[in-house]
């Protein structure tokens, strides 16, 4: 019985992770607790499992297609190892109504963030133009000075600007050595800060973090929304399977017959899902993923505030 609820949860799951790079974890602790009545604590671990296992089978497919970023998801997702397994400690202390709620809220923050940039996009930007006519001519342009004549007669003199003169290794060569340190050293602490935030919320509230990693990965490091689908899932393998091993060392037993069973229907769920991301345009994943933070939210908090109040 168990396991005739599993497979079709597994393929949806899969398929959300697949299609959209997240969301699967979401859905998957939900299924757990009210579908095939796990116990909370046992949930968030077979959670991590079966979206780990899922997100590294659809990365290979992503990985094929050219959309996986390998370096930039490995380091993401090794250097947020840290923010994860303190995660896994923080949210031991944490009601569980309460946490869910967190849990919301986050997603609609993320579904904002991902709605505005997509408005931003799609706003026709102004052409820029030049003219010519009035404006200086750039340096080595030829130029023409007319200058009358006593006779009454013009005589038009045509002139070039020298270029510029290259200037060798100096002071403003090394100020410009120290800015590229500089925004490089940025580019490094953004990066770490991003990463370490979502290995931190994966591991806080017991989730692959797809809803956190691809609005880092779009707006935070400039992915296409694509590449940060089949990256994203790179980081979730990392990130879950360093959450799961926190959670495993606490003692936490797992129902491996029915976890193998939900993780083999989300791998065939995924295969659908890799087609969909190949054949749907990227404002039409990025709308289908914010409709999806939007709606479990709403239905996370549905079941939570009543609870707390």
């Amino acid at each position: 019985m168990l396991a005739a609820i599993a497979i079709p949860a597994g393929l949806l799951i899969g398929l959300s992770l697949g299609a959209l790079g997240g969301g699967g974890s979401i859905l998957t602790v939900p299924a757990l607790v009210y579908l095939l009545h796990q116990q909370p604590r046992a949930t968030t671990a077979g959670s991590l499992l079966i979206v780990g296992t899922t997100a590294l089978a659809g990365m290979a497919a992503h990985w094929r297609a050219g959309r996986v970023r390998v370096v930039q998801g490995i380091t993401f997702g090794v250097v947020g190892v840290a923010g994860s397994y303190l995660g896994s400690r923080l949210s031991a202390g944490i009601h569980p109504d309460l946490l869910l709620t967190l849990f919301a809220v986050l997603m609609l923050v993320a579904a904002t963030a991902m709605l505005r940039r997509r408005r931003s996009a799609a706003e026709p930007r102004p052409a820029e133009t030049t003219d010519v006519s009035s404006g200086p001519l750039p340096a080595g342009a030829p130029g023409r000075s007319a200058t009358p004549l006593s006779d009454g007669r013009t005589r038009t003199v045509t002139m070039r600007r020298p270029a510029p003169t290259v200037p060798g290794p100096g002071p403003e060569a090394a100020v410009g050595e120290r800015e590229g340190r500089a925004l490089t050293a940025r580019r490094a602490l953004k990066v770490a800060t991003a990463a370490t935030g979502v290995g931190l919320l994966t591991g806080f509230f017991g989730v692959g973090g797809g809803f956190v990693i691809v609005p880092a990965l779009v707006l935070a490091l400039g992915f296409e929304m694509p590449a940060a689908v089949g990256t994203s899932l790179l980081v979730i393998s990392v990130n879950s399977f360093a959450a799961l091993g926190a959670r495993l060392t606490g003692g936490v037993h797992l129902d491996w017959p029915l976890v193998g069973v939900f993780t083999l229907a989300a791998l065939a769920g995924t295969l659908g899902g890799n087609r969909v991301a190949s054949s749907v345009s990227a404002s039409k994943l990025t709308t289908a993923f914010t409709i999806l933070l939007v709606v479990v939210a709403a239905y996370t908090l549905a079941r939570s505030l009543p609870a707390m109040l």
